[in-house]
């Protein structure tokens, strides 16, 4: 008699995991090309906005015009390390 063994909770997680990414590729796959495009300044702004609250949070004290500035020097020093 073969018995079947319950899988691991390392397991259980990877299968969910990749189920979740195939997914993900799949609905990537059927989004219209127009979406996708407006899509990027939208992840963008996001980024931007994810940035700022970093940047408030490690510079307590900056005003808005300190936040930008940094948040520009960050957008550079991406662009020279080519990110």
């Amino acid at each position: 008699m073969i018995r079947h063994r319950e899988p691991s909770l390392m397991e259980s997680i990877k299968e969910l995991a990749d189920a979740i990414y195939r997914e993900r590729v799949l609905r990537a796959r059927r989004t219209p090309i127009e979406q996708k495009i407006l899509a990027g300044p939208e992840l963008f702004d996001f980024a931007c906005e994810f940035a700022r609250a970093g940047i408030r949070d490690q510079n307590p004290g900056a005003d808005e015009a300190q936040v930008e500035a940094l948040l520009r020097e960050r957008l550079a020093l991406a662009r020279r390390l080519g990110r």
